[in-house]
């Protein structure tokens, strides 16, 4: 995530920089490579969302046990599936 984040702001700087920048970010952006950076990091941060979601229902008392951990673990990775394909759909 932190090298997603240098990426990102680093293409918000040339974007704001000059008109001509924004031009550049904007066609770099329509690229299949571009596009699928940008779903690697739309994955990676729906993954981290659902993680520390999973991990504050635990702190709470619930799915502490190994059970109900690696069906929780199981569910957290499908829902990443289901969202990563979203992010996909959306980006192309």
């Amino acid at each position: 995530m932190f090298f997603a984040m240098g990426i990102l702001m680093y293409l918000l700087a040339v974007s704001l920089g000059s008109e001509s920048g924004f031009d550049c970010v904007q066609q770099w952006s329509s690229s299949f490579f571009a596009k699928f950076i940008y779903w690697g990091i739309l994955t990676a941060l729906a993954y981290h969302l659902l993680g520390g979601l999973r991990h504050l229902v635990m702190d709470l008392g619930f799915w502490e046990e190994i059970q109900s951990g690696n069906s929780s673990a199981q569910i957290t990775i499908a829902l990443t599936l289901v969202l990563s394909v979203l992010a996909g759909v959306w980006l192309w």
